[in-house]
């Protein structure tokens, strides 16, 4: 199917608002985090392994995201799968315990792997249409609604608001807009004759490989955006509303370093973007560590978030054009980078019930260097253009 350049950038523009809404569902619950340890009953420890719930249920149904595109066309699956996302939003601050809480945050975490698959395919797509970098961009309009559902939560969290109540609202708010802005993306459906793809499959060499390096920066993310507010509450004694502006620092970054990272990409290249990004990202985890003072850690937050801002985008923009089946490519970068999602939390959490959080963020540290080490990965070949007849070169994007 061959769009013309107006409906691929519309499509741009839709499936950048879908990341945003995505974006928005996480960081509404990253700064609430603590309402709900104290609401469940539950300490670090405990904590640590619900957090694990989210990932453990997105490794689970993300390899379904392509059989369900497949059956009702990738506009319907991602309409169906964000609905799903925003209203699940609502269970984590419903738990009263730790076992209900983990059920929930399974649900959540299911839900959202789907949406993130689905959306980050037809991204790609854009993308190789298009010919020009987007990745970046469309992984900052995420931070960018990170940032948005932060702020909100972290208001929300200064004026003493229940978690139920802000939840619930937000849920449906971002409910009634994914569904508005599903209706730009791009109308792909498959050919009545093609075999559906399997529900499981083993990830390809290549995406092992991506996915090493989009683990390690999935780590550092999801230990800053999950245990940020509560590091700077539990170690250094801030209020609530303090707590939760780290998380808000954490995604600011990020969502700069993103809304521009594709022409810092097309002008440094990959490779050495991640690289000089690792050292940023190392040097905040260390400010962290040895922070004396809430502002230094804000300040080691933000860092984290320039560093490891690109590497999720450039991962997922690698392993589309890694070989000759860009979903599968995808899902398996995608399940790589939730599995680090699945150990990040816990490993903080277990880790700091030993020792400390910030014995916690030395482990963050040590996996932001390997950004250093192994950004040479990212190197990719030609961009592809899919059509109904296969796939086409589209031009060099070799980075």
């Amino acid at each position: 199917m061959v769009f013309d350049r107006g409906r691929l950038r519309r499509a741009r523009f839709a499936v950048a608002a879908v990341f945003c809404v995505h974006g928005a569902v996480t960081g509404s619950f990253a700064t609430r985090i603590p309402w709900i340890q104290d609401h469940a009953g539950v300490g670090a420890g405990q904590l640590g392994l619900a957090l694990a719930f989210p990932a453990l249920g997105a490794s689970v149904a993300m390899p379904l995201a392509g059989a369900v595109s497949h059956r009702f066309g990738a506009r319907s699956a991602l309409r169906g799968l964000l609905a799903l996302w925003t209203l699940s939003l609502v269970l984590p601050a419903l738990s009263p315990n730790v076992y209900t809480l983990c059920g929930a945050l399974f649900v959540y975490g299911a839900s959202a792997g789907m949406s993130d698959v689905a959306m980050n395919a037809l991204g790609v797509e854009v993308e190789n249409r298009l010919d020009k970098s987007i990745m970046s961009s469309l992984h900052g309009m995420w931070s960018a609604g990170a940032l948005i559902g932060s702020a909100t939560g972290t208001l929300a969290a200064h004026l003493g608001t229940d978690a139920r109540l802000h939840h619930v609202t937000a849920a449906l708010v971002l409910t009634v807009l994914g569904l508005l802005f599903c209706r730009g993306v791009l109308d792909l459906r498959s050919a009545p004759d093609e075999e559906p793809p399997p529900r499981f499959a083993l990830p390809p060499r290549s995406a092992l490989v991506i996915g090493a390096i989009g683990f390690c920066g999935v780590f550092a993310e999801g230990a800053s955006l999950d245990w940020s507010a509560v590091y700077l509450r539990d170690e250094l004694g801030t209020s609530a509303g303090l707590a939760a502006a780290s998380t808000t620092a954490f995604a600011l970054t990020m969502a700069v370093a993103r809304l521009v990272g594709d022409k810092v990409v097309d002008r440094f290249g990959a490779v050495r973007t991640v690289r000089v990004g690792g050292l940023a990202a190392t040097a905040g985890g260390v400010l962290v560590v040895a922070a004396p003072h809430p502002a230094a850690a804000l300040a080691g937050f933000g860092l984290l978030g320039l560093g490891v801002a690109v590497v999720v985008p450039l991962a997922f923009a690698a392993a589309g054009r890694s070989g000759p089946n860009p979903s599968q490519a995808i899902a398996g970068v995608a399940t790589i980078t939730y599995t680090s999602g699945l150990i990040a939390p816990s490993a903080i959490g277990g880790v700091a019930d030993v020792t400390s959080l910030a014995v916690s963020f030395g482990l963050v540290t040590a996996l932001a260097f390997c950004l250093v080490l192994g950004a040479g990965v990212l190197r990719t070949g030609d961009r592809v253009t899919r059509t109904a007849t296969g796939a086409v070169p589209a031009g060099k994007n070799s980075r």
